[in-house]
């Protein structure tokens, strides 16, 4: 694997949309530091992440956390959770747990169609000699 010479990091990265302020950014920074380790195989000049929620601390609240990485499609969490902090760590989970499956996705072992090498067809001839074995 090689390293990225200017990785991803939330401080980076993280956009507070509407229903958070500025000064929610700090915690939610400090909340989403164990994404550092996921992000830091991408680059921070291709990667943006934006948090919102819908009706803050009010019933029904909606918490979306959006991720973008350049070449790979857009990566949408959301939850409905009552209580904010929960919802923001349960984004947080969801998002890692994404990130994840988003980088298998792209790695040849996890592709049998870049794993599989095409075998030479022994049935042609000139490439078994009379008399050897199959």
């Amino acid at each position: 694997m090689s390293a990225v010479s200017n990785p991803a990091t939330v401080e980076d990265c993280l956009r507070v949309g509407t229903g958070f302020t500025q000064g929610d950014r700090i915690w939610l920074t400090e909340l989403f530091a164990t994404l550092d380790a996921r992000l830091a195989s991408f680059h921070a000049d291709t990667t943006e992440l934006e948090i919102s929620v819908k009706d803050r601390e009010a019933r029904g609240q909606k918490v979306t956390l959006e991720c973008w990485i350049g070449g790979r499609d857009k990566i949408v969490t959301t939850s409905s959770l009552e209580e904010l902090h929960a919802a923001v760590m349960d984004c947080r989970d969801d998002l890692r747990r994404k990130l994840n499956d988003s980088k298998s996705k792209q790695e040849p072992r996890h592709n049998r169609h870049l794993r599989d090498v095409p075998q030479p067809d022994l049935t042609e001839p000139g490439l078994l000699e009379p008399g050897s074995p199959a």
